[in-house]
């Protein structure tokens, strides 16, 4: 299960997993100890808090993906940065996004083939939960990607 973890990127650990009847639950975090302030560049050890999010991912053997992110606030310390705190980013998914960038590109994919309607049935067939309005607006922010 380490694999999986580390395919979608190598500085990310499994915590623990859950298989449960229609999902598979992983509980992941970063093993980075150092973060760059994403305003300012300046670095800290410093952690704030941590919460977890949660991120949905491509599916595995008809299971729905939910990857639990521990996500750390870290104290800026720099005088000249405006801003006192930052969340860690994670780069298999947008900030604030609720889906890996992955399984957003396999949404576009499968949206540009058919209706927003068609796919949106298509995809929970697969155990990938997304509406229709979802996948409009991904279409519409990702319209240069699409074919």
């Amino acid at each position: 299960m380490d694999e999986f973890i580390k395919s979608l990127n190598q500085d990310y650990e499994l915590v623990q997993y859950r298989i449960k009847d229609k999902e598979v639950v992983f509980h992941i975090q970063s093993s980075k100890k150092e973060l760059a302030c994403p305003f300012c560049g300046s670095k800290t050890t410093h952690v704030h808090s941590i919460y977890q999010r949660e991120i949905q991912d491509l599916p595995i053997q008809d299971k729905q993906v939910i990857l639990l992110v521990d996500t750390r606030k870290f104290f800026c310390y720099n005088p000249g940065c405006q801003h006192k705190t930052f969340a860690e980013r994670h780069p298999f998914a947008a900030p604030k996004a609720k889906k890996t960038d992955r399984l957003v590109k396999n949404i576009i994919h499968t949206s540009t083939q058919l209706s927003s309607l068609n796919a949106s049935r298509l995809l929970k067939s697969g155990n990938i939960t997304v509406c229709k309005s979802s996948i409009c607006s991904l279409l519409k922010k990702n319209a240069v990607h699409c074919g």
